[in-house]
């Protein structure tokens, strides 16, 4: 599904993300761990081009994204984002927030599209908020509105920035458990987070990063009970304690 080859990027003379080799199966959900400012989010935000690579080859179902004849819109419509401040259209209604896209990008029928709206709410037990404004919501329940928002063009993958870490701590199993579902149900993740529990419970492998490089590529079950690097020792120890 995605593939990275010796990506690096820089920030003017600071080194984001240095030599990024790896790949994320078809119905894989991938957990992103590591202290922050190790490059997660910025590796993360490289899949839809939200941020440019200056090195390497990053391939979305066998595509180069890095090509200049890429429709970017095209491409975006196709990758699930789910962003860390929700990022809902204040104006909008919660309808109208999960039909835009199916109806400006897709050219869907703004009937049917309304029709998928509610559906979607369905699935991540919304369907009450159909017509509410994002204000009206809980920060647990505008996140769950932006999953049902990344999942209104029915993409191959999804990817969460941090899904919960602007959440209330009683807010975060909800979207959680929504995340369950969806990697339940077969769909291809990538997971920016520090809810370790979610990984050991959920991920098929778990990629640790540190200063822009990945230092662990492995199934929880190892990664949490025999991490090799020591940096990732450290980080762990520190979560538990």
């Amino acid at each position: 599904m995605i593939q990275f080859e010796g990506v690096s990027k820089w920030y003017k003379k600071y080194q984001a993300l240095n030599n990024i080799c790896g790949e994320v199966h078809d119905g894989e959900v991938l957990v992103v761990c590591g202290p922050s400012g190790s490059g997660k989010s910025t590796m993360i935000r490289t899949i839809n081009r939200l941020e440019e690579i200056q090195r390497g080859t990053i391939r979305v179902q066998g595509k180069d994204i890095t090509d200049e004849k890429l429709d970017i819109n095209r491409l975006r419509a196709g990758i699930g984002f789910v962003f860390q401040q929700f990022n809902l259209f204040p104006h909008l209604s919660v309808k109208d927030n999960i039909a835009l896209s199916p109806i400006k990008v897709g050219g869907m029928a703004r009937k049917e599209a309304y029709e998928l709206a509610e559906e979607l709410l369905r699935k991540v037990g919304l369907e009450e908020k159909l017509n509410a404004m994002p204000s009206n919501l809980s920060g647990g329940q505008q996140q769950r509105v932006a999953i049902a928002r990344a999942l209104a063009q029915k993409p191959p993958l999804i990817l969460f920035d941090e899904p919960t870490s602007a959440l209330d701590p009683e807010m975060v199993g909800e979207v959680l458990n929504v995340m369950k579902t969806l990697a339940a149900d077969g769909m291809t993740m990538i997971c920016v987070t520090h809810e370790m529990n979610f990984a050991r419970e959920v991920a098929d492998r778990v990629w640790f990063m540190d200063r822009g490089e990945i230092l662990e590529d492995a199934p929880p079950e190892e990664f949490f009970v025999h991490p090799r690097h020591e940096r990732a020792k450290k980080f762990l120890s520190e979560i538990v304690h």
